[in-house]
């Protein structure tokens, strides 16, 4: 029942030590706990709490739109019928005689 780490003090020690204390009180009538112990300094205990905070963050994409115009070509031949003469001339010289 009793706490090793306690130290139990006796009437007779606290009247000892504290008599200021008991002869103020001498005409109550005291019941001293055996068991009264100073307080002990246990080790801290800590609680962890986790918090999660969402945050929105607006991301802007540019979007471009390229129109791409091709261009065909498409070449075609159509015959384009010419008729070209020629003359030719050629002179005959007969022997003369002189």
């Amino acid at each position: 029942m009793y706490k090793e780490r306690c130290y139990d003090k006796t009437f007779m020690d606290m009247k000892e030590e504290y008599p200021e204390a008991i002869d103020d009180k001498k005409d109550m009538n005291y019941e001293f706990n055996m068991d009264m112990c100073s307080p002990i300094m246990e080790c801290p205990r800590e609680k962890c709490c986790h918090r999660y905070i969402c945050h929105e963050v607006p991301h802007v994409i540019p979007c471009n739109t390229r129109i791409i115009n091709h261009h065909i070509y498409r070449h075609t031949y159509t015959p384009s019928y010419s008729c070209c003469e020629e003359n030719e001339y050629t002179n005959v010289y007969e022997p003369k005689c002189c």
